[in-house]
């Protein structure tokens, strides 16, 4: 078995560039890490200043959060860290698995920082294809957010929740934190299931896995269970409901064939753009 093809397996990918190309370097996990650290460190901060109380308040009562980062603060909650203390180690749970990852992978782990504009610039190309998508299959004249939100309207008043930030800080949490529960580590677990236990073939396998993955990606944006309760999220649209589960695949996809980093990436600018759709068709309809 080839070093490269033992490094593609270890993080996921199925395609193999020529080596250290743009390609080959923007898809090891080292360069998701340094090129995500900023994203983390934004949604935090962020986090902080619009709902500054989220730091001290019990994971019973989330509020202002991505439901997918709650999932990781809940994990963390669990086996005995503080509130605080989640606050911290979430974003270290990222960071240990992609270094992991890039140990596994028997990579070089020299960044270029050269590197990330290029990269930027590929995610906001990579996230129009969901834009287009999304404005087909809703009505409505504006794409649905990725992000999923535990209860704003109960912590934000009416004017701060029109603030393209709060979509913007959400948006960017929800980029890094679905994308590495759903597809790195769901995609993964569902892998190990039905290969390894079930014996399926791998395409079968990896099939089942996206598929299964992007359903409940998509349906976790309507009902999700967080803090010990049961929510209901965004209204349920069958518009909605398909084009979440065709972003679900086309991410998985995306993972598939440019590692986490890239794909993280164009989730978050994906909701960016999205946003900022919606700011903008807001104010045509007023004016």
């Amino acid at each position: 078995m080839s070093k490269n093809y033992k490094s593609k397996r270890a993080t996921g990918q199925l395609v193999s560039f020529l080596p250290d190309s743009y390609l080959d370097r923007t898809s090891r996990p080292i360069y998701a890490l340094t090129y995500l650290l900023g994203f983390m460190l934004f949604y935090e901060i962020g986090t902080f200043l619009i709902h500054p109380e989220t730091l001290t308040e019990s994971l019973a009562q989330p509020q202002v959060r991505v439901v997918a980062f709650v999932w990781v603060q809940n994990l963390l909650e669990f086996v005995r860290f503080s509130p605080r203390m989640t606050w911290i180690a979430a974003p270290s749970v990222v960071i240990i698995i992609l270094l992991a990852l890039q140990v596994t992978s028997h990579t070089k782990w020299q960044v270029r920082i050269s590197d990330f504009i290029p990269m930027t610039l590929e995610c906001v190309l990579l996230a129009i294809p969901l834009i287009v998508l999304s404005l087909l299959l809703n009505r409505n004249g504006s794409p649905p957010a990725s992000a999923v939100l535990v209860p704003l309207q109960e912590v934000v008043d009416p004017l701060a929740k029109q603030m393209l930030m709060v979509d913007i800080v959400t948006g960017i949490g929800a980029g890094i934190y679905e994308e590495l529960i759903f597809r790195l580590i769901l995609i993964c677990l569902l892998m190990i299931l039905f290969q390894d236990f079930l014996g399926l073939q791998k395409n079968n396998a990896i099939f089942a896995s996206v598929l299964i993955s992007a359903v409940l990606f998509s349906a976790h944006h309507h009902f999700f269970f967080a803090g010990g309760q049961f929510f209901r999220g965004d209204p349920f649209t069958i518009g909605k409901f398909v084009f979440r589960a065709l972003a679900g695949v086309y991410f998985a996809a995306l993972y598939a064939v440019r590692g986490f980093g890239i794909t993280a990436g164009t989730h978050a600018f994906y909701n960016i753009l999205a946003a900022t759709l919606r700011i903008l068709v807001l104010f045509v309809h007023k004016a």
